[in-house]
């Protein structure tokens, strides 16, 4: 079965021969390109919630070295099957290693900062994951 295409990032132009790195216009550093993906359900309230919390975290983290994809539930369901999608909002950080899942409308930044390895460590581990 062929995969369908997967989608550019305006983050940075690909370099040829450099597997999953972009290029950062002006910079020659070669930081960790995230991988994200968002699982929704249609256009709900929580749903937009959580598209516009990871999108403000992501400018402000990671401007430039992430690639985005939102994907409907109700549009997409064999991706939701093949991610076994429990719950939505659901983020999924693919690469870098290791893959990590966020649920919640990923309103507490904190959390997801430390959810995607760009904050500290919480100290209280009777937290949960849970995001929103």
């Amino acid at each position: 079965m062929k995969s369908p295409p997967k989608k550019s990032s305006p983050a940075g132009k690909r370099k040829p021969g450099l597997d999953g790195e972009l290029e950062k216009p002006g910079s020659n550093s070669r930081q960790p390109q995230y991988i994200l993906r968002l699982y929704v359900s249609g256009s709900t309230s929580k749903s937009a919630l959580a598209v516009e919390n990871v999108k403000r975290i992501c400018e402000q983290h990671l401007k430039n070295r992430y690639e985005l994809e939102v994907i409907d539930i109700y549009q997409q369901p064999n991706l939701a099957r093949e991610e076994q999608i429990v719950a939505v909002p659901t983020l999924i950080k693919r690469f870098p290693p290791p893959l990590r899942r966020l649920i919640g409308d990923l309103s507490n930044q904190n959390k997801v900062l430390v959810g995607l390895d760009l904050g500290m460590r919480e100290s209280s581990p009777e937290e949960g994951s849970k995001l929103g």
